[in-house]
């Protein structure tokens, strides 16, 4: 326990002494009963009462295996496959799904795409193998097929065919093993470690962008940073991502994974290693110098701490003002600058929203014109303002009209729905603590990440387009996590 370190004890009896001085007070006695009476209003309401609705888990239900299925399982008997694949590491679906995720910030896309093809191919092999496993099915996993049509469709009325065709090929693959991960975790021991290995590589790619930052190892580009407004800005980490805002959107997911692990371990040392983890990962963040990645990482922080506890909102201004003191002028500087069209980086991103939206508006917004730069940049120049030049939309949602029209961004509102519906459900009846962590860290993680989205366009990166789908699996898995077998190794 974190008392039975002397530091960390320390600090955590100064800290317990302040909270609950704070919370004697008369108005920390008013906070706490604002905070009873706005959570037995929320608990009461319609709204949150159909949000939160079992109905939302009715895909859940076991399925009968089908005619396919049946047809498969005889002639791969009949081939005798059985055979062949007896005791194979083929035949292990969460080993290729869970190196997929879990490296996937260090190795090349096309490898993480081999290990995310490798781990589908296991998992439908195991099904056809194992004839009477019934199938449990993902939440998600229809509107998902439904995103995954409409990128099709996108690809095959692209303005440039040859062009989206790889990239839409590429989306599709890495979107659809998401699937495949949330069928290869089978027992609580999988979960635990593939979210244990994903903080340790968080904590990897951390250290390499703070050796980065301190030995100026990298690729620097002047537009990252408006010189004449952050002459202090000399260097941006990018660490293993090559880009400073995908680094950012990366540890807008892994930091309330490592807090999840933090508060959910038992032991001085475990709580050591996931404080450090944690550590690392916020003094990389700052060190991206992204502040889209630093907004999204606070709104995740209010949700996380909001779902745990509301009465630690009463501490929230204290910490606002502790950072003002401890953190650099630059940092400070740099978040205040936000919306301010002064700086060169939002005037840019502000012109490239108003061409791409005055480009859907001149009918492209029911197909859009496809994925790829290539499509973009076919059609994107006959709008854009100040003529300025720009790969992508800046905007993840814009992005998605763009790329396969209005119903692929429809789908994609609906899939988040029943995603915060499932996990929602699932918070309302947990009991397990350990589980309710993880589903408050996937829950926030994924806000922050979309809070993120709405300044870049988060799947240019198609490692942290792949880490993003495997998240919302991984999510859907913590929600059912109580029902996951608690016998039984990483093997299955």
């Amino acid at each position: 326990m974190v008392q039975e370190s002397l530091i960390l004890g320390t600090l955590w009896r100064v800290l317990s002494a302040v909270g609950g001085a704070l919370a004697r007070s008369p108005v920390g006695r008013g906070f706490d009963a604002l905070c009873r009476w706005f959570g037995a209003r929320w608990r009461e309401s319609v709204i949150v009462g159909w949000f939160c609705s079992p109905r939302c888990c009715r895909d859940t239900a076991p399925a009968v295996p089908g005619r396919l299925r049946t047809w498969a399982c005889w002639l791969f008997g009949k081939l005798k496959l059985d055979r062949l694949f007896e005791g194979s590491i083929f035949l292990q679906s969460y080993v290729w799904c869970a190196l997929a995720v879990a490296l996937s910030p260090l190795l090349p896309t096309m490898a993480v795409l081999g290990l995310a093809l490798v781990g589908c191919g296991s998992c439908a092999l195991r099904l056809i193998r194992d004839g009477g496993l019934w199938l449990r099915r993902m939440p998600t996993a229809r509107l998902i097929a439904l995103y995954a049509a409409l990128y099709v469709v996108g690809t095959l009325t692209s303005v440039d065919v040859r062009g989206s065709l790889p990239i839409g090929v590429l989306t599709v693959a890495l979107i659809v093993s998401s699937v495949a991960l949330y069928r290869s975790v089978d027992t609580r021991a999988q979960f635990d470690t593939l979210i244990a290995a994903m903080v340790a590589v968080g904590a990897a790619v951390a250290c390499y962008g703070i050796l980065q930052y301190k030995f100026r190892w990298g690729y620097q580009s002047a537009a990252w940073v408006d010189e004449d407004m952050f002459s202090g800005i000399a260097f941006r980490v990018s660490s293993t991502l090559q880009n400073p805002n995908m680094l950012g959107q990366y540890f807008t997911l892994m930091i309330p994974l490592g807090g999840a692990k933090l508060l959910s371990s038992r032991g001085v040392w475990r709580r050591l290693w996931y404080l450090g983890c944690c550590g690392v990962m916020c003094v990389c963040m700052i060190l991206t110098f992204s502040r889209g990645a630093w907004l999204g990482l606070l709104f995740a922080g209010l949700l996380f701490f909001v779902v745990l506890e509301p009465r630690l909102l009463f501490l929230a201004p204290f910490a606002l003002l502790a950072l003002w003191f401890v953190l650099p002028e630059t940092v400070i500087d740099r978040f205040a600058s936000i919306g301010d069209l002064a700086d060169r980086s939002t005037s840019y991103r502000v012109s490239i929203w108003l061409g791409t939206l005055a480009m859907l508006r001149d009918g492209y917004w029911l197909m859009g014109v496809g994925p790829g730069e290539s499509a973009f940049n076919l059609v994107y120049p006959f709008y854009s303002y100040h003529e300025v030049v720009a790969p992508h939309s800046h905007n993840l949602f814009l992005q998605m009209v763009v790329d396969a029209g209005i119903l692929e961004l429809l789908a994609f509102l609906w899939l988040l729905v029943r995603y915060y519906r499932v996990l929602a459900h699932a918070l309302r009846e947990e009991t397990d603590k350990k589980s309710r962590l993880f589903q408050i860290a996937f829950a926030s993680g994924t806000l922050g990440f979309l809070v993120q989205a709405m300044t870049d366009y988060s799947f240019y990166n198609y490692r942290v387009m792949f880490l993003f789908w495997a998240y919302l699996a991984l999510g859907m898995t913590a929600a059912r996590r109580s029902e996951l077998s608690t016998e039984g190794g990483l093997l299955t």
